[in-house]
């Protein structure tokens, strides 16, 4: 049996046709999608809530692709804050969407996804501040089976080359003539090839997709996750992954991206219209039944967090704990929380909200 040798990974730009008649076709439908769901997001009056809510789930989802599973409960009872987690892995999931917002808050910022973000996304990710790999080793391995499927490259110079090489690629529209959703497939797989740091790559990389979308102005807030539609179609996700390294044809890749692009955003625009009209609810609900205790920022704390604590109401609405209590009362009374005693802590939890988030559709 031959033995594998580390990937000879070619620099970007390839010389290749990358637009086939399919992927134009399927381009437009992702594009046509990713406007809607950008127009969707707008008309939520205070997208901070969406940022909170939608993070979590992708980051638990995100985290559940590399096998790192909590339930939705143990990530919402969770605070990063606090530093009290319900689970290990309901940390790794936390210390992901820390990693997310901070990448969100750079792009923003500096209008660029550079490498020393990248590396600043990955030190969150994984708690570390390892870097790019020095050391040989990394290896891929058949989950199931543990034989060796692919060698990323294992001298620290070659990449930091194609590390910089990458970073020139994502920022600079000039290197190659292609629609922005094209071009994030091909940075994706190139950054998977890549396999820069020694744990967190699968991760670092989803989030490197979300960015991208925002750097391009496709949208305005991470909102567009692919981890769950990567967790239903995992095992083509793997294997075209490793086919495009194989045979240097790119299409049936690019086209699964496009579709988890399309899709996912048709989803995530169904499940942000029934958040609004739920919280249209809420708001009605309050107004008329609650009115001295209704304000926006109520409103926005049950909806940002679907397990709140008295905590939460202190700080975010800068009231007394004997207040806070007062209203997780009333708000009980109506039936718009339901109180749940986990440890030492009471939970008041937006159950329908809940039931929204953690809906596995």
């Amino acid at each position: 049996m031959s033995q594998i040798k580390p990937a000879a990974i070619e620099l970007l730009p390839l010389k290749q046709e990358f637009e086939t008649k399919a992927v134009l076709r399927k381009t437009a439908l992702a594009h046509q999608a990713l406007a809607e769901l950008k127009g969707v997001v707008t008309s939520i009056p205070n997208q901070h809530i969406l940022t909170e809510t939608l993070t979590l789930r992708e980051a638990r989802e995100s985290s559940a692709v590399e096998n790192i599973i909590s339930t939705f409960a143990e990530v919402y009872q969770s605070s990063l804050f606090s530093n009290l987690f319900a689970s290990a892995a309901a940390k790794e999931v936390h210390l992901y969407a820390r990693a997310l917002k901070k990448g969100y808050q750079l792009v923003k910022q500096h209008g660029l996804l550079t490498g020393n973000i990248i590396l600043q996304i990955q030190e969150q990710v994984e708690g570390n501040s390892a870097g790019f790999r020095k050391l040989p080793g990394t290896k891929l391995l058949n989950d199931a089976t543990g034989e060796l499927v692919y060698l990323p490259p294992q001298d620290h110079e070659t990449i930091v080359s194609l590390m910089n090489n990458l970073e020139k690629f994502i920022n600079d529209d000039t290197m190659m003539d292609a629609d922005p959703l094209v071009k994030m497939a091909i940075i994706h797989h190139q950054f998977e090839s890549i396999h820069p740091f020694y744990d967190g790559n699968g991760r670092t990389g989803r989030i490197i997709n979300i960015l991208f979308l925002i750097q391009k102005n496709l949208l305005d807030i991470p909102v567009l996750y692919l981890s769950r539609y990567i967790i239903k179609h995992k095992n083509d996700y793997y294997r075209l992954l490793q086919a495009v390294r194989q045979t240097g044809k790119w299409e049936e890749w690019i086209l699964y991206m496009l579709d988890g692009i399309e899709q996912t955003a048709r989803e995530s625009i169904i499940l942000i219209g029934h958040i609004k009209n739920l919280m249209l609810e809420y708001k009605q609900t309050l107004r008329t039944k609650l009115p001295k205790l209704y304000s926006q920022d109520l409103l926005n704390n049950l909806f940002k967090y679907p397990y709140t604590k008295i905590e939460y109401l202190e700080k975010e609405l800068d009231i007394s704990r004997s207040t806070a209590i007062r209203y997780l009362k009333e708000l009980e009374k109506l039936h718009l929380v339901s109180k749940q005693k986990i440890g030492r802590d009471n939970f008041y939890i937006n159950q329908p909200l809940f039931n929204l988030l953690a809906a596995n559709k």
